[in-house]
Parts: structure tokens; sequence; C-alpha cells
């Protein structure tokens, strides 16, 4: 039975574009040659479209408590934000942009208010809500190539416009006119082959476009009820498999040459067919800054690599590129505005060729540490300390399928998982039986917060035993108490008593026990009452905007008050906490 285009439409769509990509993963990373054979781009757009579906839930809990149910636009612009701010790789990315526009026309004035009260479930004139999903899917297609500096055919970009276009040609209801869509797709997608060299070479369809076939039947199985399952002709010569609709060769979407994010791929896929004198590293990060900086900012970027695709608007921003120098990208971002949540990947091979080179796995390291971290500073300690981080922003977790990657990408035999908020015990629970099931040995430190993350990165030993390292970083991370400093957003109730809207607030192990006015006089009364009870090491990690002057301050204080109490300053970069405090 047909279903209007409203938010719950939307929710599920993306439950079902999860479950079609979840299947489908691990075939399209197989099928990944373009623009790099780096085999990522299925469990790209599943971590994508994970983090729009997570925002759209948010949507809907945060409607839930005040009573109200959110409409056709509040889900949509959702499911787009959330897309944006958890893109990974340029399928990602350019599938932000992708449902930013569907989100223009479906959350916009009139049309979206029609979709919204489901006011027609068929087409009602020019304005009903089929002739707006025929808008919103054209102006999906047409952003996509606003967004990609130097746009190609033959990839999912040709597969969008032939969506829009079979779209447009249709008759009926929004279901009809999604399920047209989803056809037009795969007639699209069959034909790649002979569109673009490299993907005729391999004998595969593009991997991206692919991605969207599972995305807009998704969207027609939210419409109609049925979800759409049908063959792709991926080889003609070769068997294939499908399931849910996307393809891949006969063997070539399992197995252990999978379980590290897909860097090991079949003969005659990732070969020797994009570039191998190519830039070597993608540069991936949010970015807040204004339109005329984001302006200069392409020009420069696309004069320093390839593959750049900038998507976003109202001053937030997703930036990827291919550099060989990523410093440069980096500071490109900085004179733009603030970037952060950047992640800078290596696309070189260990036998030394380039990014387009067969690419034959690394050998396992035999331990390694995943840290989440709250700032870009404290990501950097990681790195330096050999860890990988995983870097989030106040109010936006990482998704369990966020953890599990960077489990992949650490590759190692032994990983141990630190996720350094109790907030996400649950989460990480679940990535580290995930990676148990690939063969990865997880352990789940229990670090409550990032100053218990760097006590137990310090203690981290990969020549010990798997259990003794172990029980050394937990007893670090237990031994560490923590505190912060945070400003209050509105009037509540705290343990220390009613605060105000920027009112300093001191906590300890994560209870409120003093409210200031002042942040040096809240941050002395923390460290003293944290340090009655002893102590022999104080940790600061100073936010994004902390003083250095007043980290100085209460250097002096700690050596002066404290007698035998030593203190190590971080820059830690974290917004929302000004000041991270740790007691060993």
């Amino acid at each position: 039975m047909p279903h209007p285009l409203d938010a719950d439409a939307v929710r599920t769509w993306c439950a079902l574009a999860l479950q079609a990509l979840g299947r489908e993963r691990e075939r399209i990373d197989a099928i990944n040659v373009y623009p790099v054979a780096d085999g990522d781009t299925g469990t790209n757009l599943y971590l994508t479209v994970e983090s729009a579906a997570r925002a759209v839930e948010a949507a809907f809990d945060g409607h839930g408590a005040s009573g109200t149910a959110p409409d056709l636009g509040d889900a949509v612009g959702a499911m787009a934000h959330g897309a944006l701010i958890g893109a990974r790789g340029n399928s990602g990315t350019i599938l932000a942009q992708l449902l930013r526009g569907m989100a223009e026309i479906l959350g916009a004035g009139a049309g979206g208010a029609v979709e919204a009260r489901g006011e027609a479930r068929g087409e009602a004139g020019s304005g009903g809500p089929a002739a707006v999903l025929k808008r919103a899917l054209r102006r999906a297609a047409e952003s996509t190539y606003e967004a990609v500096a130097h746009p190609v055919e033959g990839t999912v970009l040709t597969v969008a416009t032939a969506a829009a276009q079979a779209a447009e040609r249709a008759d009926g209801t929004p279901a009809a006119v999604a399920r047209a869509a989803y056809e037009g797709a795969r007639t699209a997608l069959d034909a790649t082959p002979g569109q673009l060299a490299v993907l005729g070479r391999a004998g595969v369809v593009d991997a991206g476009g692919c991605g969207l076939v599972a995305l807009l039947g998704a969207l027609a199985g939210a419409l109609s009820g049925e979800v759409p399952t049908a063959a792709i002709t991926v080889r003609p010569d070769a068997p294939v498999r499908v399931a849910g609709g996307c393809p891949a060769a006969e063997g070539n979407g399992s197995g252990p040459e999978r379980q590290h994010g897909g860097d090991a791929a079949p003969d005659g896929l990732h070969g020797d067919d994009t570039d191998p004198d190519g830039p070597a590293f993608e540069v991936i990060y949010l970015l807040e800054a204004d339109d005329a900086a984001v302006s200069r900012l392409r020009t420069r970027l696309d004069a320093l690599g390839d593959s750049l695709v900038v998507v976003g608007g109202d001053g937030l921003w997703n930036v990827h590129v291919h550099v060989d120098d990523a410093g440069a990208a980096v500071e490109a971002g900085i004179e733009a505005g603030r970037p952060h949540r950047i992640r800078i990947t290596h696309f070189g091979t260990p036998d030394g060729g380039g990014r387009g080179a067969r690419r034959r796995a690394p050998e396992p390291a035999a331990r390694a540490v995943v840290a989440v971290v709250p700032g870009d500073g404290l990501a950097g300690l990681c790195a330096e300390a050999g860890a990988t981080a995983v870097t989030v922003r106040p109010g936006e977790p990482p998704a369990s399928g966020e953890l599990v990657q960077a489990i992949r990408q650490a590759n190692a035999r032994e990983v141990m998982l630190l996720p350094n908020d109790p907030e996400l015990r649950h989460t990480a629970a679940a990535a580290a039986e995930q990676a148990r099931t690939e063969g990865v040995r997880v352990a789940l430190i229990p670090t409550r917060a990032a100053v218990q993350g760097i006590a137990a990165l310090a203690v981290h030993e990969p020549a010990r035993s798997f259990d003794e390292d172990m029980v050394a970083m937990t007893s670090a991370a237990g031994a560490t108490r923590y505190a912060e400093l945070a400003v209050a957003e509105r009037q509540s109730w705290t343990m220390a008593g009613v605060c105000q809207a920027g009112d300093v607030l001191g906590l300890i192990d994560g209870d409120v026990v003093v409210i200031g006015s002042d942040l040096a006089a809240t941050a002395v009364t923390v460290l003293d009452r944290m340090l009655s009870a002893g102590g022999e090491m104080v940790t600061l990690v100073l936010g994004a905007d902390f003083p250095g002057s007043l980290a100085d301050r209460l250097e002096r204080h700690v050596r002066e008050r404290h007698l035998a109490v030593d203190t190590v300053v971080y820059e830690g970069g974290q917004r929302g906490a000004p000041l991270l405090i740790g007691v060993e």
C-alpha cells in the first residue's frame, strides 16, 4: 500500500537504506576502482547514511520530548545535516550533497508543507506530492554537479541525473515516482562501464552509483511498502551474485580479504587503472566558514590536488580532496575558517606503488589502540603515541560503525578500545563485538573521560601479553580521577544548586560540585577539592578557547599550594569543555 512522503517515510527510508547498504557494503567495496581503488566506497556510504539515520532519530526524540511530531522539513533536514557531518570519503561527501539538494525542495515552503500534511497520495497538480518529489530529485542531481570541481560521467553523478530524468517522466503517486527513479538509476548504472574507461577495463559498474541505486531502492520501498530487488549486470562474462540490487563478481564480496576496511581486493578489480602518480593523501574535514571564504578555498584546493568535493552551506561545509601535501590542505582550511573532524588517509602501498597500484594488505600489527577524543589536539597526542583517534564534537557521538571502521584502519590483530565517555559504553561494546566477529581481539578499556584515556595510553605496552596490557591500562584509568569545566547553557538544577545560563560549572566524576561566575576561580576550587584527597600528578587539557595565561596560573597554583605534585598541560582543542582535569 503506497505511503505519503512525510517524516515517517523519511525515517523508514533511513532504516531501509541502512539495511540495504549493510547487505551490500562488502560488494560495493569490492568493485570500488574509481576515483581511487581503495575498496571503501560501500563502507563510506554506510557510515554516511548511519550518521543521517542517527540525526533523524534525534529529531524524532527531540519532538517527542515536547509532545509534537516532526514534519517533513524537520526530518529531511536532519537527514541531510546528519549526512553532512558524518560524510566519509568521496562517495559519502557526494551523497551528503545529494540529500541536501533534496532537502532544499522537500523542506521548503508550501511544497514541503503539502508533503508534511499528507493531503494527497497521488499527483495533485504542479505542487502535489509527486511533483515535489520530482523537483527534489532533479535538484539533488544538479547539486552534486555543483559540489564536484571536475565532474566525470559514468559515475554516481550520471546515475543521479538519469534517476531524476526517469522520475520526471513518471505519472502517479510519490511511490511511482520513486520507483521510476530507481529503475532509471539501475539502467544508467548498467551503462557506466561503457562511459568510464577504468570501469570498462575492470569489468565493473561504478561503486558510488551502485550505492545510490540501493538508496533509491530504499526510498521506493519506504513509499510503496515493497522493497525492490533486481539483478544488475556487472560483467557480462562473469557470474554475479545479487542481494538487494547491488552487484559484485562472484567471490568479490566476502572472505578474510575484506576484514580490514577493504584494503585487499580480488585481481582484476583494484588494478593499475588509476594514475599511479596521483596524490598520496585523502584529506577530509568539516569546516565552519562563510561562502566567500569557501569559494577561495575551492580555488586553492583545486590547485593542490584532485577529486575535490565541497558540500554544505549556511556556514558548515564538508571538504574532501586528494593531495600530496596534506598539511597544505589543512592550512587552507584554517585560513578559510575553523576546520575540525580532520581525517587524513595515506594512499601509499607497502610495495612502494602509488595510489593506483594493486594493493596488498599490510601485515597487521600485533596490537593497536583506538581512542575517542573530543579535540584535534588530543587526536594529535594519540597519533604521536601511535594510537588511532576518532575525533568527536559535543552532541555528535560516534556510531558503532565509525568505531568499527577505526578498528579496521588500525590494522592490528589486537586492539585496546578507549571510549573515554560513559555515554559511549554500549556503542563501544557493540563495535568491539563486531570487530571480534572479523577476527580482531578487542579489549574495551572502561575509560570515562579523555584524561583517563591519556593515563591508560601512557602505560600501554605492546610487548606485554594482551591480558597484562589490558589490566595495566584499566588500572591506570581507574586510578585517575577526572573533572571538567563547562558553561551552563540554561537555568537548571544541579547537585550544587541552581545554575543560570552563562555560569561556570565545575564537575568532578560527572557531577556538578561548583557553580561559579569566573573561569579561573572555579578551576582553582575544583583543583583544590580534587587534590585534598591526595594526588601525584595533575593533567590539564586546555579547550580551544582556554587562555594560555590562565593555564600558567593554574600550574603555578598547584606548584605553590600542593607541594610534590607535578603538572602536565596539553592543548586539547576541544569545544564545549574549556578545561579537562585529571588527577593521578
